[in-house]
């Protein structure tokens, strides 16, 4: 938002955030942006919520919390009469879930949430393509995102009250795309997978990347996706100095006390009778092609890879072969080019105009990722995530 500043008008009037320090540090990195803008702003550390989202010259609030913890502040900036931005997953109880699509019902104003997909241009194309009858009626999707985020067990992300664990977080996404592109209530979602014997639990390892001297490839700051993704270093002394579990982001992968899923492959079967598979995994390699979409037609099908933003389409049974590429000044960005979008979305939802995914389809996101997660535990038994009971 700081970036893009002086494109949309934007301002962000103040931080909050349950640790203090954590705020001041970020307050004053939105500021070093703004003046490397030439942009006359400063922005305030709020100390408490009520504060923070019933100040006049308050707007909007972004809701970015820890999953769990995203009820009450959604709850409080709606009573204040804010628009309201909302990070995924929605939260990670159904009870949750459900009382923000309440009181959202009840105040009139959408609540707008951030499915990055949604703002990424190759899911877009290829939704666009899909929908459009490239391949003709779409019949089966393959979400396959094999990715290396050990990351998951070594933020707080790594306790599944708190998060929801990697399948609520990442997989919120998937089943957002899976959902989007089916564009019809899924009705059965079964699962196989759970936790692998990568990460067993070893009380000897030192709790946290800083304090180890061991050779290990998952070494918090190092490994080639933190590279990539710009966290090849502590973000600020906060993480750092943080002696609580949750509060630190480079915990041991083996440290005991983790309750996440790492792997899992999802089937879901629709109303409209389109089956889609989720094949996922956080212990993948760094590769290129660790996130694909596939979709396949009655004539045709299209595979694009996240990662180049291509787009492989056959059509016309097999007689026509194209790749679709995109010149997207805004790809090396964060996410591929979808934050910049999201906020350039944002401003138009401030404005007044419907956000392109909102709280309905955070709770169909959760109600299959619930799903996913009973039926690992009742080994692979389809549920039905309309009622996350076992399906007939």
């Amino acid at each position: 938002m700081a970036e893009l500043a002086a494109e949309t008008g934007f301002r962000i009037v103040g931080v909050h955030d349950a640790l203090p320090d954590r705020a001041q540090f970020a307050a004053e990195h939105l500021n070093e942006i703004y003046a490397g803008r030439n942009i006359d702003h400063r922005v305030r550390v709020f100390g408490y919520l009520d504060e923070a989202v019933g100040a006049a010259s308050v707007k909007l609030v972004l809701v970015t919390t820890h999953t769990d913890a995203h009820r009450k502040p959604v709850e409080a900036a709606i009573a204040a009469g804010k628009r309201v931005y909302l990070d995924k997953p929605i939260s990670v109880t159904l009870e949750d879930a459900l009382a923000i699509g309440e009181v959202e019902r009840r105040s009139g104003s959408p609540v707008m949430m951030g499915f990055t997909r949604r703002y990424e241009r190759p899911w877009i194309e290829s939704a666009c393509l899909a929908h459009g009858g490239a391949i003709g009626d779409p019949q089966m999707i393959l979400l396959r995102s094999v990715i290396p985020y050990t990351r998951y067990l070594q933020l707080w992300h790594r306790d599944n009250a708190r998060s929801g664990g990697a399948l609520n977080d990442k997989g919120s996404h998937h089943f957002d795309v899976l959902n989007w592109i089916a564009g019809a209530p899924a009705i059965s979602v079964s699962a196989v997978g759970g936790r692998s014997t990568i990460f067993k639990p070893d009380p000897d390892a030192p709790a946290r990347c800083s304090e180890c001297d061991r050779t290990c490839p998952y070494r918090r700051h190092e490994t080639l996706v933190d590279r990539f993704e710009g966290v090849g270093q502590v973000a600020n002394p906060s993480w750092s100095h943080a002696r609580n579990v949750e509060h630190r982001n480079d915990n041991c992968v083996y440290l005991p006390g983790s309750d996440i899923d790492d792997h899992a492959v999802i089937t879901v079967r629709y109303a409209n009778g389109m089956t889609a598979c989720l094949f996922f995994a956080i212990f993948g390699p760094w590769a290129e092609d660790q996130e694909t979409l596939e979709i396949v037609g009655s004539t045709g099908r299209l595979r694009m890879e996240r990662h180049s933003g291509a787009i492989d389409l056959v059509a016309d049974h097999g007689h026509r072969h194209e790749t679709i590429r995109f010149q997207d000044p805004d790809r090396g960005s964060t996410h591929f080019g979808a934050d910049l979008q999201l906020v350039r979305t944002l401003r138009q939802f401030y404005a007044g105009e419907a956000p392109p995914v909102g709280v309905d389809e955070g709770v169909a996101s959760l109600r299959m990722v619930l799903a996913a997660q009973k039926s690992l535990r009742e080994s692979g038994q389809p549920i039905d995530p309309r009622t996350l009971e076992a399906v007939q």
